[in-house]
């Protein structure tokens, strides 16, 4: 698979190199900017920048197929490229990223812990990018499906019997919907605080 691979929606980066081109504060700043077409020299006058400088990175974005080429013009005996950034999310593998064969993430099994929960999340955020980007380039729908609720717990013991209960309903659901010459799906159920302040209960535990 490339480094940057293209589809209608997702720009997904899955090696290092690739991502070391989107990662660079400038490059970031470059397709922030580029979301109208614009020239190197237009963007090199916008940010205060050699317009040399500004090329360079803007062809590594091309490289990348991050950005794209809209149309040249000639002026004064050269030819000025306008470019733009391709449509679509940008999506860096997250289990790429600070990846430590030392860390041990993926060995981790504990439901309650939140390393598992986003090491779970990083996979699946890996293989539906993958998956969507194959989907785009060969004309085909992706079909996934999210589920998303919200509840409010009365104690962290309430926490562990709703993972139980539910637990125990997804293995009941997919019993009866689970077929040998199916297609096979990977369905996570996860939950965590909404972001906002944390607040702890007597024991000093997360709520």
């Amino acid at each position: 698979m490339n480094d940057g691979l293209m589809g209608g929606g997702i720009h997904y980066l899955g090696e290092p190199g690739a991502m070391a081109v989107v990662l660079a504060p400038l490059r970031r700043q470059l397709l922030a900017r580029l979301r109208e077409p614009a020239s190197a020299t237009q963007l090199a006058a916008a940010l205060g920048l050699p317009r040399q400088k500004v090329n360079y990175h803007l062809r590594a974005l091309e490289t990348a197929g991050l950005v794209e080429l809209v149309e040249e013009r000639r002026r004064r005996g050269c030819v000025e490229r306008i470019v733009r950034a391709k449509p679509g999310t940008v999506v860096v593998d997250p289990t790429v990223l600070g990846h430590d064969d030392t860390a041990g993430l993926s060995r981790i099994q504990d439901q309650y812990a939140a390393e598992h929960l986003v090491e779970v999340a990083a996979a699946t955020v890996r293989d539906v990018a993958r998956m969507q980007t194959e989907a785009d380039e060969s004309g085909k729908r992706l079909l996934t499906f999210t589920a998303e609720t919200g509840v409010r717990f009365a104690s962290p013991a309430d926490v562990h019997r709703f993972t139980e209960e539910l637990t125990e309903a997804l293995r009941e659901i997919a019993s009866r919907y689970d077929t040998p010459d199916g297609r096979h799906y990977r369905v996570v159920a996860g939950g965590h605080p909404n972001p906002g302040p944390v607040q702890t209960d007597d024991q000093g535990e997360n709520r």
